[in-house]
């Protein structure tokens, strides 16, 4: 589909969903971003992956990549809020393609990668966030992993004053994407989706929130 049909396909579908509807995924999208990308790697619990994904709705993160392991990505409806709609989710199955190769595929597209450690000696607040990076947060008990050691650019942690080494995953995802968000939206950095993922992103939206969307889309198709 050319970009001008993709135009006009979401010009069609917007008529049937609410003016405020349309007015609030305009106010959405215009703070989504691609600029941070999150990768979470052989998480086990669902409501760790859960929670994280309803920050990264929040927080206007847009990509999401999990990376099955041991474990498989599940998602607690509870907890998540519908949040996963909303985002685009990429599974990877490190059986098929290793963690290596998934972090390197993201630095051919241009973003640094960002691992979480309680033993790094960079916090949040240094980070430099010019370049865009995928931030990556390991699994519960032993964090991540070794071939995340071995491709990251950068390591990254949060300031803590207590006993505790690390807090939970969720709320390391909530805490680091609060801070690097907000120094985003604070910066002169070009974080908006382009012109080709807004669209992309609006039509997957209205997909999900049209009923029969999917015969809407076929007469559109044969009717143009």
């Amino acid at each position: 589909m050319t970009p001008h049909d993709a135009e006009a396909l979401i010009a069609y579908l917007r008529q049937f969903i609410s003016e405020s509807r349309w007015n609030r995924f305009q106010e959405v999208i215009n703070e989504r971003t691609n600029h941070i990308q999150v990768v979470l790697e052989n998480i086990y619990q669902a409501h760790n992956s859960s929670a994280v994904l309803r920050s990264c709705d929040c927080f206007g993160i847009q990509n999401v990549h999990y990376i099955e392991a041991r474990n498989s990505m599940r998602i607690s409806h509870l907890v998540a809020k519908g949040s996963s709609t909303w985002l685009d989710v990429y599974q990877h199955d490190s059986r098929k393609s290793s963690t290596k190769d998934i972090l390197v595929n993201l630095k051919s597209q241009g973003y640094r990668i960002v691992a979480t450690s309680p033993h790094a000696k960079t916090t949040i607040n240094e980070l430099d966030i010019h370049q865009p990076f995928a931030l990556v947060f390991g699994t519960e008990r032993t964090g991540i992993s070794a071939e995340v050691n071995e491709v990251a650019d950068a390591f990254v942690k949060i300031p803590m004053h207590g006993f505790t080494e690390s807090f939970n995953i969720s709320v390391s995802a909530a805490l680091c994407l609060y801070e690097l968000t907000n120094r985003l939206r604070k910066s002169d950095i070009h974080y908006r989706l382009t012109a080709t993922d807004r669209t992309r992103v609006l039509s997957s939206w209205l997909r999900q929130s049209i009923d029969n969307s999917d015969l809407l889309i076929k007469r559109f198709l044969e009717n143009k």
